[in-house]
């Protein structure tokens, strides 16, 4: 149950998927569908209960690699396709965010349950700052987390915020010492294993009714607006400014 980009390791009824694209774990089409992969395969281990979701490297996850020439980037279209797999799996998932969760590495760690984070990590939906459309379902599921005016705010500013203010949000729903983040998570985990796995996998589908399908909804509606918005001079300038560390100068062009 492991490749290059994705591992399991299970201890008593928590399996850990962890990701390794050290240092950022940008992600691409293959590492989201390792990570579905993964998921599915833990859906039909009877000794699994729940699931932790972490990363090797320095951040838990910086989304997409803008900074890669366009023609190297990944296909929208097909990532969304394997994140929409994400939503459909039965296991609760904790998510271990240690440093960044950017961009879609925000909409990943909103496709779990649950979200251990510390003090010092980092989230931001920033795609308003490259000129460009949320994606990967955040439109969807930020709401769901954090109330609609929030993220509403969180969307249209692109800012930055660190742990407390994620867990005043409700987007986190533990802090924990930088180096304690992973087993804070497993910790969580351990709690929800410590119930019947029949009674988890039921109240998990109750509870998030329809969340698949808003996903898929949401997705292909982002698509189109990522697809036109990537037309745009305030996109190219707004990768530009991000790749040379400076304000974007937009034009709404």
């Amino acid at each position: 149950m492991t490749t290059a980009d994705v591992t399991v390791e299970s201890a008593g009824h928590v399996a850990v998927v962890e990701m390794h694209r050290p240092p950022n774990n940008y992600f691409d089409t293959a590492l989201i569908k390792g990570i579905a992969d993964a998921y599915e395969r833990l859906d039909d281990d009877v000794e699994c209960r729940a699931i932790v979701l972490c990363a090797d490297g320095k951040h838990f996850c910086a989304g997409a690699d803008f900074s890669r020439p366009a023609e190297d980037r990944l296909s929208p279209g097909e990532l969304y396709a394997q994140a929409i797999r994400l939503f459909r799996t039965g296991k609760p998932v904790v998510a271990a965010v240690h440093g960044a969760a950017i961009g879609g590495g925000l909409g990943l760690a909103l496709s779990a349950d649950f979200r251990v984070a510390a003090p010092s990590s980092k989230f931001a939906a920033n795609f308003s700052r490259l000129g460009f459309h949320p994606g990967f379902g955040i439109t969807a599921t930020l709401p769901r987390v954090v109330g609609p005016q929030k993220a509403l705010e969180w969307m249209l500013t692109g800012e930055r915020f660190g742990g407390e203010i994620a867990r005043a949000a409700g987007l986190v729903d533990e802090l924990a010492a930088d180096d304690d983040v992973r087993p804070a998570a497993i910790r969580f985990a351990e709690r929800i294993a410590a119930s019947a796995p029949l009674a988890l996998v039921s109240i998990r589908a109750t509870m998030r009714t329809g969340l698949a399908e808003a996903v898929a909804e949401a997705t292909a509606h982002e698509l189109e607006e990522q697809t036109r918005l990537q037309a745009t001079a305030d996109f190219s300038e707004g990768v530009a400014a991000a790749a040379e560390r400076r304000p974007p100068k937009f034009t709404g062009h």
